[in-house]
Order: C-alpha cells, then structure tokens, then sequence
C-alpha cells in the first residue's frame, strides 16, 4: 500500500446558466462540493477503500436537495420519483446497478446492495423497492423528495407545448476514486430528467454507458443527455481507448467528448486513472465539479 489516492466528484452538467446564478446560490452550490469530497477524502487518506470513499461522496450528494439525486430528484410526469444508480468495483469489475426506484432515501447504498448480497448487476421497479426493504434500508414519504425548486420546475414543463415537456438535460451526481491500495470504483446516481414517462432510463445506472471501472485503466462517471450517452457507451468508451490503444486519460475522455459531440448530445464526465490523473471534461456551460489530486491539491468549480 502507498500513500497515494485521488477522488473526484461532479453534480451534474447542463443544468447551469451563469447569469442566474448569484454569488449566494454559487457558495451553497460550492460548499455542498466541499462537503461531499471531504467526506471521501477522508475515508481515502485513512485507508479506506475507493469503494467506500465514492459510496459516501455519493450519500452525500445524495442528501443534499440542490442537486438531482435523491432527496433532490426531479419529479416524473405522474408528480412521482424514480430514481437510478449504479457503483463499480475496479479491482473485481463486480458492479451493481438500480433503476425506477421509489421512495429509497439513497440509491447508491441499493445500488451497493444489488453487488454484494445479490448474484445480480441490474435490479428495478418494485423488486428493488422490496430488496431495499430486505436490507433495512431507509425508505421516505413523497414529502422527503419535494422541493419547491423541482415542483415548480415540473409544473413549467407541464404547461409547455408536448414536444418541449421534457428536458434533454438535468443533474446527476457521481464520484470516481483511487485507493491506497491500488483500486478504482465509481459511482453514479439520478432522478432522471423532468416529467419524464414511460418509465424512462437514461445512462447512470447502466454499467459501460454512465458507470464504468477497471484498475486497469481508469473509473469514470457521466452526466448529460442520457440517451446520447447510452449511444456512445461513455464511461466504458474512456477505459477501452485506454486499454486498447494505450491512450492516456487526458486523450481517452476527449475522444469520448467528440464522439458525443458527433452526437450532438451534451454533458460532462469525471474520471481518474491507475497514477492518480484526473480529468473532468464537459461541453455545456458548466457542470459541478471537485477533486482532490494526489499532492494534496483541491479544485471546486462550477463554470470553466
């Protein structure tokens, strides 16, 4: 084991308009960064696994109603939550993955769940409703997950012309690590998109698409157009241009942003490698980042 790690943390891309962010809403954006890498860093610098460390940054985004995951989840077109996530162990390549999911206070610790109690990778709906319940897991009312920001939100979209109901875009929180040890993880979680239907999925919760981690190589976490991103098969198109043309990770993650830029699709990804090398690339006007680098560095940003 050596002292060297690295984490990395985003709260979504898209969704930022820098003109109508005051300097007060940036700050409660900002510390809430903080807060979530604190909580990771720590758990890295006392020889903790990767896997707790994203689990935990995760939580706490998770907890906090600014961003669009759990507590914070945008509302479905029926005024209800669906919920999805996914985690990624880079040392085994075991993953675990939710989607649908209603009423689960945090995701990602279902999402955990799925990877080390079940023989499964992908649950959904009421199955992972029940297996939460199994496990003891939080479980709140409707009123946990209501904000006014997001009920106001939905209701706009609600009253807009059918073809613009939806928004192409909105949050998701991720985390991707290095351990002491050596090891990878990511992990992803989402409310999905506004008024969305049909039960829709977009990419966080599929493993390859917006989660995705292998030692060898590098753990990554996307946000964005989902649909675009589950074309492009993101997170894992940054480790296989790793793996098979011996790229770097700078190098990696711009290929995979010009292959959505061919897509027309919008986002951003996080992503840290086997040394330590962090790259937190994004195409729209901002996306809610932080890192903490191996030499003890921290960056917290929002806009480029």
């Amino acid at each position: 084991m050596n002292e060297l790690f690295a984490i990395a943390i985003h709260g979504g891309a898209g969704t930022i308009e820098k003109q109508r962010m005051t300097d007060e809403v940036r700050a409660d954006y900002e510390n809430a960064l903080r807060e979530a890498l604190e909580t990771g860093r720590q758990i890295l610098q006392k020889g903790g696994s990767s896997m707790n460390a994203v689990e935990a940054a995760v939580i706490s985004l998770e907890d906090c109603h600014f961003f669009n995951a759990g507590r914070g989840s945008v509302f479905t077109s029926k005024g209800t939550h669906e919920m999805d996530a996914a985690i990624m162990n880079g040392e085994t390549l075991a993953a675990g993955a939710v989607a649908g999911v209603t009423g689960v206070k945090n995701p990602i610790r279902l999402a955990r769940i799925v990877m080390e109690k079940t023989k499964h990778v992908f649950v959904s709906g009421e199955g992972a409703l029940e297996l939460a319940k199994e496990h003891n897991l939080p479980i709140e009312t409707h009123d946990y997950f209501y904000t006014d920001f997001r009920h106001n939100d939905w209701k706009s979209k609600q009253e807009q012309p059918s073809a613009s109901k939806t928004q192409k875009h909105l949050g998701t929180v991720g985390a991707v690590a290095l351990d002491q040890a050596g090891n990878l993880a990511a992990a992803t979680s989402t409310g999905g998109i506004t008024n969305k239907n049909y039960g829709r999925i977009g990419d966080s919760p599929v493993i390859g698409a917006g989660t995705y981690a292998n030692n060898y190589t590098c753990a990554v976490s996307c946000t964005g157009e989902g649909e675009k991103f589950l074309r492009a098969v993101m997170a894992y198109d940054v480790s296989c241009c790793m793996e098979y043309k011996n790229t770097s990770l700078h190098d990696a993650c711009a290929n995979a942003m010009q292959k959505l830029q061919d897509l027309q699709g919008e986002g951003g990804l996080i992503a840290v490698d086997s040394k330590g090398n962090i790259e937190m690339p994004f195409n729209t006007e901002g996306m809610y980042r932080a890192c903490y680098f191996p030499d003890g560095g921290i960056e917290i940003k929002i806009f480029d």
